[in-house]
């Protein structure tokens, strides 16, 4: 004989189990849905850092004792005086989200590894990065639109820092130095350290800019 009620208690708990099956899908989708806007929203927000065209106009960049320096398109400036060292870089943001700069520094131990004491199968862009609470603060704010240019500018005004007479060096013996940006999007995430370089053109005194690396601080890098 059919007993309704254990019938009655199967079907109610089949039911059960498939309405959580279709919850579960549901809330799975959902999240999925979700996280996809979330990346396509901090992609519209997202900024990238590259030295601007050849053919795009210079930037006048000027300093806070009245010092001017001119970056042409592609290039970068690094002048020398006995207790100033003014760096600056035409820069173009190719992302689609205002880029503001937070932070900057200057190195040459990167490029003078090149070929040197580096380990066998090691690539110049496996050197990492400096640490973010390393880099120094910009006395004002930078903001670079989203497919346009702008610039970068930086000074070493301290003569008794290690830094100083080593750059010094490096500029007037005429070899590549790097500088690492510090940056992020309008909302302040997204931040993004992105390395530099100034590479001396022969037969001249410019300095050719090229970028060879950028990392992402607040997600995942994509390599």
């Amino acid at each position: 004989m059919l007993d309704w009620a254990t019938t009655s208690s199967l079907a109610t708990a089949a039911g059960t189990l498939v309405l959580a099956v279709a919850t579960f899908a549901s809330v799975r989708s959902g999240n999925r849905t979700a996280r996809l806007a979330e990346r396509s929203l901090l992609a519209g927000l997202r900024p990238v850092l590259v030295p601007t065209r050849v053919q795009d106009a210079a930037e006048k960049i000027g300093f806070v004792d009245g010092h001017w320096i001119r970056a042409e398109g592609g290039r970068g400036v690094a002048e020398v005086t006995d207790t100033v060292i003014y760096l600056g870089i035409a820069v173009r943001n190719v992302g689609s989200g205002m880029g503001v700069l937070h932070g900057w520094l200057v190195r040459i131990d990167v490029i003078r590894q090149r070929g040197a004491t580096m380990a066998p199968g090691e690539r110049l862009g496996d050197i990492q990065h400096e640490k973010p609470e390393n880099f120094r603060r910009l006395t004002r704010d930078i903001y670079i639109p989203p497919g346009d240019q702008g610039m970068w500018q930086g000074a070493l005004r301290d003569p008794s820092e290690p830094i100083f007479a080593t750059i010094r060096e490096a500029i007037n013996a005429r070899e590549p130095i790097a500088i690492e940006l510090l940056y992020g999007d309008a909302e302040g995430g997204q931040r993004t350290i992105s390395r530099f370089s100034l590479l001396p053109k022969e037969g001249g005194e410019e300095w050719i800019a090229s970028v060879s690396r950028h990392w992402n601080l607040d997600r995942p890098d994509p390599r």
